[in-house]
């Protein structure tokens, strides 16, 4: 057995031995041990000084790349899907919800038939260097008319289980099946039926686009929402006299927070005041948009122009629809901001998979995977760095 000394795991302050075997089949170094060092131990193999071990990255929230939007998938698009999922798994994400933003019916069924042919015709795996497709989230379209942001007017739609059925009828629900995640406005007429019948498909209910007050998101939670989509925006803010969904969501405490961490959806004092506040509750997503992986300056999103500039993704008329940037960039900036590199690298690669109801802790997530599978985190002075873990 090889051993890697001096380890740090998210979410914990303990310094960690991690044992390695040689896996099978080609399969590299796997972990087959994790055990506590005493204080004062001499270190025993290879000193990762610190550094941190975790799994890869899982994005809730990543509507497309390469110049793909998911919305708009058809057969042809396979191949590109293919080297998406590649791109991604270069950049240190395992898996992905693809989002499916409000659009019309039919190239919502489309998209989610296309993405079910992928799921078996693009497999995604540690040998084939792609990232896996989970269920989509369905970012709408049963959304608050007034904190719709960037989507589409026209396609947005009153919740109902006839509306629902229209939609979604012939997919099955859960993370590993057609729909894993539903983004929706809990506060609207016909929304409480409609997160019964998703939760009992196995979907989960995400508050987002949202004009609910801290009342009504309480009664969303009770009901059985159980996240909020790109907390802070598209929903009433923190404040004090109207607290709002994000007072109702902390008090709570089991509820996610799914945050963009770029700098600009949310600044980074409240970033940082949200992650104190509830440090095993807020997961990072990444938001990116169709332009991720392509330089910046003017692209296509449907019908309508996209201004990417920094990173960022603008409507013509300057409303703020997404990110460019990698869902691994986030850990690296909610790092700097917070002095914080393990709760934020959690927030990116085990707390997501939480959310779909993967609620094992960080050595039971570690144990048995191949290390080809695991990133390395080292802090230094051009701060939070990531990279593939690797027998050392």
């Amino acid at each position: 057995m090889h051993w890697l000394s001096g380890v740090r795991l998210p979410l914990s302050d303990q310094r960690w031995r991690i044992g390695l075997e040689a896996g099978r089949g080609g399969q590299g170094a796997v972990i087959s041990r994790i055990a506590p060092i005493a204080p004062g131990a001499a270190a025993a193999g290879d000193d990762w000084g610190g550094d941190w071990l975790s799994p890869m990255g899982v994005d809730l929230q990543i509507n497309g790349g390469l110049g793909l939007a998911f919305p708009e998938l058809g057969e042809a698009d396979l191949p590109r899907l293919a080297e998406l999922q590649a791109l991604l798994w270069r950049d240190g994400v395992e898996a992905i919800c693809p989002t499916l933003v409000t659009c019309g019916i039919e190239p919502l069924r489309q998209a989610l038939a296309v993405l079910q042919q992928a799921r078996h015709e693009v497999a995604g795996t540690a040998a084939s260097g792609r990232c896996r497709l989970l269920g989509a989230h369905l970012e709408g379209p049963f959304l608050a008319r007034e904190r719709r942001g960037a989507h589409p007017e026209q396609h947005l739609a009153a919740p109902s289980l006839a509306a629902l059925a229209e939609r979604i009828a012939g997919f099955k629900g859960g993370p590993e099946g057609d729909i894993a995640l539903v983004t929706l406005a809990p506060e609207r007429d016909g929304a409480v039926a409609m997160i019964a019948e998703l939760r009992n498909l196995g979907v989960v209910v995400s508050l987002g686009h949202s004009a609910a007050s801290e009342t009504q998101a309480a009664a969303a939670f009770e009901a059985g929402v159980t996240m909020l989509t790109h907390s802070f925006n598209a929903m009433p803010g923190l404040h004090h006299r109207e607290p709002g969904p994000l007072a109702a969501a902390l008090l709570r405490g089991s509820v996610a927070l799914g945050l963009i961490a770029d700098g600009v959806h949310v600044a980074p004092s409240m970033a940082v005041l949200l992650q104190r506040l509830a440090p095993e509750q807020v997961v990072l997503v990444s938001d990116a948009l169709a332009p991720y992986g392509l330089g910046e300056g003017q692209h296509r999103w449907d019908e309508r122009l996209l201004i990417v500039a920094d990173g960022s993704c603008r409507l013509a008329d300057g409303t703020l629809a997404g990110v460019t940037l990698p869902l691994l960039e986030g850990v690296r900036r909610l790092a700097r901001w917070s002095g914080d590199p393990g709760t934020a690298i959690a927030a990116a690669t085990v707390l997501p998979r939480q959310v779909l109801g993967d609620h094992r802790g960080v050595r039971e997530l570690l144990l048995g995977r191949p290390l080809a599978e695991t990133l390395r985190w080292h802090l230094g002075t051009d701060g939070l760095q990531w990279q593939p873990s690797e027998a050392r």
